[in-house]
């Protein structure tokens, strides 16, 4: 069926009339008509694009007229639910009170994804405020979008990470592809936990404009697919300069045009890979993952990879142990900015202004209560000394005394460890990762194993992922029973 076919085949099955932009959006609708608000009511998805078909139909007229976009021209493609579209759909964050908020513009990466052809076919529901409401909110609710249901049939635990209607939609093959977002752990753990491929990109590769923040020296967008090379695709359309976004000119030296380049299945051989064993392995509630991980570093080393056992990151405990105003202090203020933005679209203009309106509707919004919410809106701005002093403690400790430390010391070309077991190194680092599938767990539950790199590794990480996937096997094309 076409939900199981990589976007090269079928951007083939088009080039060869056999297949129609069209007919492949239609197959997605009627599939998330039949599993999303029915069959086994996943929730996946919040809001349908009204113009998805009216899309399709003038990308055919396109390729009919010998103008075909590039490899993502007609592809149906989900977006969480923080990302601005200027196509009528709201952006709610997951949140009731922005049920409202409908943007005049799109987002910079929904720009470049539309020119480089893709079908916006909707927006995934995603854990409210990217799980900054309420320190007890699962990360499967919100009060806009209600409780998106595992596809594997089992329930995401706290902390599963916010892009979860995103990796759900890709899992249950109600996209060819979505876009995921992550501040901290929100495309590795639900990528690891739906059994997909997420790329969280090193942190200003990707525009952030248009993109409600949650912390944003941490926030960057990512492909969650499920293949590895349609990740590079879609990052290949994702990635570039923006001048709204003056972090993205930062990283305008290492953009590649096209990600694809780096899929070299022969890329283990020689490569150093670390074993971070302290805080990352060894965790009670991670035996099953751990095991797993195990199996998965034999097979690196056996696809001829050096596996450097352990190779520890020497800041891990004090990370770990890290206690931080940066959530806090840039969520009020980048709220506040991304509504500003929005002129009279905007049915609010603040954090206050929302907590109010929570506190009006309790029933709806104060399930689980608002507790990191007030607790934002009682933090310091982003001048004040114990806000700045903790962003450059962060970054000091994840990046050069972290992940960059251990990098050097060992020459190392990646570190693995399970899911989004480093994902507070990685985000407060702002660096790469790209998680890939590994199999399941005795009860069912889907395992995946992140390569975690410097700033800008991408290419070298999508080789080392690509790699072990072809070793492994199509461990991310197997659909959960019944779908």
């Amino acid at each position: 069926m076409w939900h199981a076919q990589s976007i090269a085949e079928l951007g083939q099955a088009m080039a060869n009339g056999g297949l129609s932009a069209a007919a492949l959006t239609q197959y997605f609708l009627d599939r998330i008509g039949a599993l999303n608000k029915a069959g086994p009511t996943l929730n996946a998805v919040r809001e349908v694009n009204p113009r998805a078909s009216d899309i399709a139909r003038a990308l055919d007229d396109e390729r009919r007229a010998g103008h075909v976009r590039g490899p993502l021209h007609g592809i149906p493609v989900l977006l969480k639910d923080n990302i601005a579209t200027g196509d009528g759909m709201a952006c709610t964050a997951g949140s009731l009170a922005l049920a409202q908020l409908r943007p005049r513009q799109d987002a910079e990466l929904v720009r470049r994804l539309r020119a480089a052809g893709a079908v916006i076919l909707g927006k995934c529901n995603m854990t409210e405020f990217a799980d900054y409401l309420a320190d007890v909110m699962p990360s499967e609710f919100s009060s806009a979008g209600g409780v998106v249901r595992h596809p594997w049939g089992k329930r995401y635990d706290r902390g599963g990470g916010s892009s979860i209607g995103a990796a759900c939609a890709v899992a249950a093959g109600l996209c060819v592809a979505a876009v995921g977002s992550e501040t901290q752990n929100s495309i590795q753990t639900p990528a690891s936990q739906s059994g997909v491929v997420g790329l969280k990109p090193t942190v200003g590769l990707i525009s952030r404009s248009g993109v409600m923040p949650l912390a944003i020296s941490q926030d960057t967008a990512g492909p969650i697919t499920r293949r590895v090379a349609d990740a590079s695709v879609l990052l290949s359309a994702l990635a570039g300069v923006d001048l709204n976004d003056t972090l993205t000119l930062g990283a305008a030296a290492h953009l590649h045009a096209d990600y694809s380049r780096f899929l070299d299945p022969h890329a283990l051989r020689g490569a150093r890979i670390g074993v971070p064993r302290q805080v990352y392995f060894g965790r009670e509630e991670q035996q099953d993952a751990d095991a797993l991980v195990e199996q998965a570093i034999v097979t690196l080393r056996t696809a001829g990879a050096i596996i450097i056992d352990p190779a520890d990151v020497p800041t891990a405990h004090e990370v770990a142990r890290l206690r931080s105003s940066v959530f806090a202090c840039e969520f009020k203020a980048g709220l506040k900015a991304f509504l500003a933005a929005q002129n009279e679209a905007a049915p609010m203009h603040s954090l206050g202004e929302i907590i109010a309106f929570n506190q009006a509707h309790p029933e709806q919004c104060l399930k689980y209560g608002q507790l990191l919410a007030e607790n934002a809106e009682r933090s310091g701005d982003l001048d004040d000394p114990t806000y700045q002093a903790d962003r450059l403690r962060d970054i000091t400790l994840t990046r050069e005394l972290g992940i960059d430390a251990v990098c050097r010391t060992y020459g190392l070309d990646a570190l693995v460890m399970p899911g989004g077991a480093a994902a507070k190194l990685s985000g407060k680092a702002g660096y790469p990762a790209i998680t890939v599938p590994i199999g399941h767990t005795g009860d069912g539950s889907r395992v995946g194993m992140s390569f975690i790199g410097q700033a800008f590794s991408e290419p070298r990480l999508i080789a080392l992922a690509y790699a072990f996937e072809q070793v492994r096997g199509g461990l991310s094309l197997a659909l959960p029973d019944g779908l």
